[in-house]
């Protein structure tokens, strides 16, 4: 990846859906080379998909709550059983595993407490646990998406 492809980067992070022509026109390239450095750096796996960021307020999802998990038990179909479930839940927008002392991270997004609640009871039904602290969001400070793409 050389300078260019990193100001594409930087620029598509911005704008998904910006003109490809602009695109080129922004990094001194002819379209057909800015579009294939694209369709190499989607082949390559840098860019996974592109998206249209929403917000979630305006959706009516006005809540949005940090979660941390940390089971009971640690057997290899626990873990597997637990991130598939999750995995598979639309209210959990990030989920990871943590190192530390947690298990999981989670951030999660609901219209209101009652269906965070109803999110929070199908949660702990799904394995044995150990421990979930829950922290609600009263402000964003700052939510961005885009990577910092040095050069």
């Amino acid at each position: 990846m050389d300078a260019t492809d990193r100001r594409i980067l930087r620029l598509i992070q911005q704008d998904a859906a910006r003109p490809i022509h602009e695109i080129a026109a922004a990094v001194g390239l002819s379209q057909t080379p800015c579009w294939k450095r694209l369709q190499r750096l989607e082949a390559a796996g840098v860019i996974r998909r592109r998206i249209a960021l929403l917000d979630p307020v305006k959706l009516g999802l006005g809540v949005t709550v940090f979660v941390t998990v940390r089971l009971a038990e640690h057997s290899a179909q626990i873990l597997a059983d637990f991130g598939a479930a999750l995995s598979d839940m639309e209210e959990v927008m990030e989920f990871y595993r943590m190192a530390g002392d947690v298990d999981y991270a989670l951030r999660v997004v609901a219209a209101d407490a009652a269906a965070f609640d109803a999110f929070y009871k199908r949660l702990v039904a799904l394995a044995p646990l150990r421990e979930v602290t829950s922290r609600f969001v009263l402000e964003t400070i700052k939510s961005e998406t885009a990577f910092p793409i040095a050069g």
